[in-house]
């Protein structure tokens, strides 16, 4: 039977066929509508922890230990992920997040969740007047990674549990004394996600050269680097003020596991480029020289450079990842409980949105496996094609 789709780019609905018991044919379909459609969505589906993880492994299945490491988020303390993740005893690639207490789950006796919120990692936040009127902001935009060590997962599955009921709330993407700055309507305690695909595709000519050409190179254990640093109002990564943790203070770590990857990453199935950036932890920028016989006009760095300024890599990346989570081109996803999205994170970036009372009780399980390669960049001929 073939996997009915929703005639839709971001989501795609699917329907007819049960994500945790698919045949082979039937997950051949799914992987490639989830590489063309960048998120699917199924309705109304029973999952266990195993089922889950054996769905996720099935994009890579070489793929073995959750996308931070299996066991590790919840022992590095000073890690800004430290909080938000709770491991499933006897699945440990499978992660439970969320909001509130929640008891006897899948081994656990008790969990105490914390939905993340712009107030703890924002320089600014909302007033408190203002978020009794329903006014709120993106947490942090990002991909699924650690960024050091482990390879960028394939695919993330989130599977809603148990989702609280409640008013929409208001996303301001600038401070609340800006009246100007843009807003977005959404669903209580939606995950919004962006098309990297996008993010490239709507850049001017000079920044689709720039991004072709260059290279992020990440700060070794980047969640604990940030963590006493402060987010930008839009949660599009961090204000430069020097406030990032020092190398010499940071876990110990190796040059051999720090992580340079492509500004943009593939498509293993329609050939895309997709801008997959995680702004808060990039350190550095590593840029190529124009390739031989590319006009100069207009180009930026067209003799290569290696930027270590930090200020001027955020300014960059900013620059060119701020238009791409405009209001229209954002996907506000509206929760169900038992809704399964899967989504493409070499191709996508979301983040957390809004905020809970702590009796709102909120459970989804999470999975993503750091992968078994690196994302693959653009080719040559992507680079003559596009600087």
């Amino acid at each position: 039977m073939a996997i009915e789709l929703a005639p839709v780019t971001l989501p795609a609905t699917a329907s007819s066929v049960n994500p945790g018991e698919l045949t082979p044919e039937q997950f051949k379909e799914i992987e490639r509508a989830l590489y063309t459609h960048g998120l699917l969505l199924f309705r109304d589906v029973t999952l266990t922890p195993e089922q889950q993880y054996a769905l996720t492994k099935a994009f890579d299945p070489e793929s073995e230990s959750y996308g931070h490491g299996n066991n590790k988020t919840q022992s590095t303390k000073k890690s800004i992920l430290h909080p938000d993740l709770k491991t499933i005893p006897r699945v440990p690639q499978v992660q439970l997040i969320g909001n509130g207490m929640v008891y006897n789950h899948e081994g656990l006796e008790s969990a105490a969740l914390k939905h993340p919120s712009h107030t703890t990692f924002h320089k600014t936040r909302v007033s408190a007047e203002n978020e009794a009127l329903g006014f709120t902001r993106f947490y942090r935009w990002h991909i699924d990674a650690a960024l050091y060590d482990y390879n960028p997962p394939r695919a993330t599955t989130l599977y809603g549990i148990t989702v609280p009921g409640g008013d929409r709330q208001t996303v301001r993407y600038s401070d609340d004394d800006d009246p100007s700055g843009e807003t977005l309507s959404v669903p209580l305690g939606t995950t919004a996600f962006v098309s990297g695909k996008k993010m490239f595709q709507i850049l001017p000519p000079e920044l689709k050269s720039f991004a072709v050409r260059t290279s992020v190179r990440y700060a070794p254990h980047p969640y604990v680097w940030m963590a006493p640093a402060r987010a930008k109002s839009d949660g599009l990564g961090i204000v430069n003020e020097g406030l990032e943790l020092p190398l010499n203070e940071l876990p110990e770590w190796e040059q051999s596991k720090i992580k340079t990857l492509p500004i943009l990453w593939k498509n293993p199935v329609t050939g895309e480029l997709h801008f997959q950036v995680h702004p808060c932890g990039a350190q550095e920028l590593i840029v190529k020289p124009l390739p031989l016989g590319a006009s100069r006009e207009g180009a930026l760095y067209p003799d290569g450079e290696h930027i270590k300024d930090l200020g001027k890599v955020r300014e960059l990346l900013y620059l060119m990842q701020r238009p791409g989570i405009a209001p229209s081109l954002v996907y506000p996803h509206d929760w169900k409980e038992r809704d399964l999205v899967l989504f493409h994170n070499r191709g996508l970036l979301h983040t957390v949105v809004g905020a809970f009372k702590p009796d709102q009780v909120r459970a989804f399980h999470q999975c993503n496996l750091a992968a078994s390669d690196v994302p693959t960049g653009p080719t040559e001929q992507d680079i003559i094609a596009w600087a």
